[in-house]
């Protein structure tokens, strides 16, 4: 709902807000269409930002809107489309945020304005599937994710670490893009504000994430810096997601499991009798653990498959040990994916490269579903990037949208969150994915 003290154009625009980006910024607020346009011609007035608000001319042009009352006119919304449009198409970034951690999109969410939002999710859309034909990928702000190796995080899901990155990248999370904002100084004119720290959230490096400690503790692993990798909240999660994987709850399938985090889903995997076992793991820490009775898949659970290596743990990268699985002819009938610190460039190599050679024609590959889940926006664009992505691997994808139980998520170290540094999880409802080949 709209916030007075939020979303007037007083607090918006503060008074040490440079001419220039006062100028747009006032502009998109009135969705002045001509003027924008006009404006727009100057390279980075798209991107322009408040120093002190984080306002951009895209966050104005939603927020003028306010929320729909019968003083609307269709005039009105074409005018702040056309305005959002344009802003897009010069430059304006999608998933800026400002000093109240809103992108645009989560305003135009905010204030039930469908309209501007898949305008919003649309740009995102298209942003994503660029970076990745460029070989990077935008920071989608989540917190949970797979490995990653871009800026800053389009964090998949926080899980266990196979991370593949070893020159230190980051992981790339749905946040604020650096930009150039406005006039140079060469023109005479002040430059425009950097984006400041205080607008851009902490990412997870996966290259020192597998150099890192562990710690289990009651219903949490966490690294040294207090990320979660994986939490019993996920518990319900999980077993949604082996119902899916095994629908028909038969005996004797063969499943590959990427990631044993607190080893969650592959008890509940090993609840349905399988005759293959395959797990992968690649944190020297879980590792360990996974070796004490406690893990319950140590050394006595390898012998006592049927057959010698039906039951194994693989310690080392995914990268690293699925050419050897394929090599070997092995196939699965359910594979699930849920590592940490990889970015989404990783689990879509999984699945391009990987996936097609390891699942059986009549198989179903799942994943932790945990992309750019710190917002609905950017949720909402991972769930399009992700369904073309698949596809093009020759994979369907359906989900299966379940209710998440907030009571102990909602706020930053309180609940389930206490002792953990970052919510990875913001939202009441996931997507849980149920991947098959086409066809």
């Amino acid at each position: 709902m709209a916030d007075l003290d939020r979303d007037s154009i007083a607090s918006r625009i503060s008074p040490e807000c440079s001419p220039p980006t006062q100028q747009i910024l006032t502009a998109a607020w009135a969705h002045d269409v001509q003027t924008v346009k006009k404006l727009l011609d100057e390279p980075g007035r798209a991107s322009s930002q408040d120093s002190v608000t984080g306002e951009t001319p895209l966050h104005a042009a939603v927020r003028a809107c306010g929320e729909p009352s019968d003083d609307d006119t269709p005039e009105d919304l074409e005018n702040a489309k056309t305005v959002v449009h344009e802003l897009l198409l010069w430059g304006a970034i999608w998933n800026d945020v400002d000093d109240h951690n809103e992108t645009p999109g989560c305003v135009a969410r905010r204030l039930q304005r469908p309209e501007l939002y898949n305008l919003c999710v649309e740009a995102g859309v298209r942003a994503e599937l660029l970076f990745a034909l460029m070989g990077g990928y935008e920071e989608l702000s989540s917190g949970e994710e797979e490995e990653d190796d871009g800026p800053e995080a389009i964090e998949v899901g926080g899980q266990d670490g196979n991370g593949v990155i070893e020159d230190g990248d980051e992981a790339p999370e749905l946040v604020a893009m650096e930009a150039n904002n406005g006039v140079s100084e060469e023109q005479g004119q002040e430059p425009e504000q950097e984006k400041e720290t205080k607008f851009v959230r902490p990412s997870v490096n996966s290259a020192d994430y597998l150099r890192s400690s562990v710690t289990y503790t009651e219903g949490k692993l966490v690294d040294d810096d207090g990320n979660g990798v994986m939490m019993a909240w996920e518990t319900d999660i999980m077993r949604k997601s082996v119902d899916a994987l095994i629908p028909d709850k038969a005996p004797g399938k063969r499943i590959l499991n990427v990631g044993f985090g607190m080893g969650i889903i592959d008890g509940m995997f090993a609840e349905m009798k399988p005759s293959r076992h395959h797990i992968i793991e690649a944190h020297p820490e879980v590792l360990k653990y996974i070796s004490t009775p406690e893990s319950k898949f140590g050394a006595s659970w390898e012998a006592s498959g049927g057959e010698p290596g039906a039951f194994k743990v693989h310690h080392g990268k995914w990268q690293d040990i699925c050419p050897k699985l394929i090599e070997e002819g092995q196939v699965f009938d359910a594979i699930y994916f849920d590592t940490f610190g990889e970015d989404y460039s990783q689990m879509r190599m999984f699945f391009t490269e990987y996936v097609p050679g390891l699942l059986d024609p009549h198989g179903i590959f799942g994943f932790f579903n945990g992309l750019g889940a710190d917002r609905p926006i950017c949720y909402d664009v991972y769930t399009k990037v992700v369904e073309i992505h698949l596809t093009d691997a020759g994979l369907d994808v359906d989900w299966n949208v379940i209710d998440v139980d907030m009571k102990n998520l909602a706020e930053d170290g309180k609940g389930d969150w206490e002792g953990v540094k970052m919510r990875y999880w913001t939202l009441d409802k996931y997507r849980l994915p149920i991947c098959t080949f086409l066809g």
